[in-house]
């Protein structure tokens, strides 16, 4: 049996429950698992791991509890977004450098201690939103910094990669941003639903 590890942020985290893995959330994590779930039966586990607020360094601080010991098969990993907004909110955001360098640490580390997991790289994204629009004209150009950097690091270690910022500016010609994200950082249901079909997308190439 498979094991299926979501790591990131409030985007994966949704709302799961931190008693037991029964509860994934409201968001993309448990759209995944439902559709994989159902379409081969008991071959796979699925852990969600987001937790809300984090950022590339909390996501590092984290690896030995959170990935490592947990020993999945294959994992993937959406963060970047708080990196940014969090330096706009709280002064407490990490430079695009530094979040390279801590995703690089994040996938050696990763890599070192479970040698055949498979990794797949969600591209970070933010749209115009009532959370966002403040301070607009700034965080979407470093989001877009996060978002090179994390398809590097997809480049660098050959993994799969996810391009989100590019599937939500699409999905405006049919939609306002709001119907897509609810604030401009968080999916909606429709925002969700994009997310894990673009993941299962991929994750049948593996």
């Amino acid at each position: 049996m498979k094991k299926i590890l979501f790591q990131g942020d409030s985007i994966t985290d949704a709302g799961r429950s931190r008693e037991n893995d029964e509860w994934k959330g409201r968001g993309y994590a448990t759209l995944v698992s439902a559709k994989l779930g159902f379409d081969e039966p008991n071959q796979y586990e699925f852990f969600n791991r987001g937790i809300g607020g984090n950022r590339s360094i909390d996501l590092l601080a984290r690896i030995k509890s959170d990935v490592i010991n947990l020993k999945p098969d294959i994992m993937s990993i959406l963060i970047g977004v708080n990196d940014v907004w969090h330096e706009f909110e709280l002064q407490n955001g990490v430079d695009a450098e530094t979040y390279e360098t801590y995703y690089n640490m994040i996938i050696e580390q990763t890599k070192k201690a479970l040698p055949n997991i498979e990794i797949m790289i969600l591209e970070p994204f933010v749209l115009k939103g009532t959370a966002t629009e403040e301070f607009w004209d700034r965080l979407r150009p470093e989001t877009e910094k996060r978002a090179a950097a994390a398809k590097r690091i997809a480049e660098k270690y050959n993994l799969p990669f996810i391009p989100l910022m590019e599937k939500f500016d699409r999905a405006l010609q049919l939609a306002p941003g709001k119907y897509w994200l609810a604030d401009g950082v968080h999916p909606t249901s429709a925002g969700h639903e994009l997310i894990a079909r673009e993941w299962i997308k991929e994750y049948k190439k593996l």
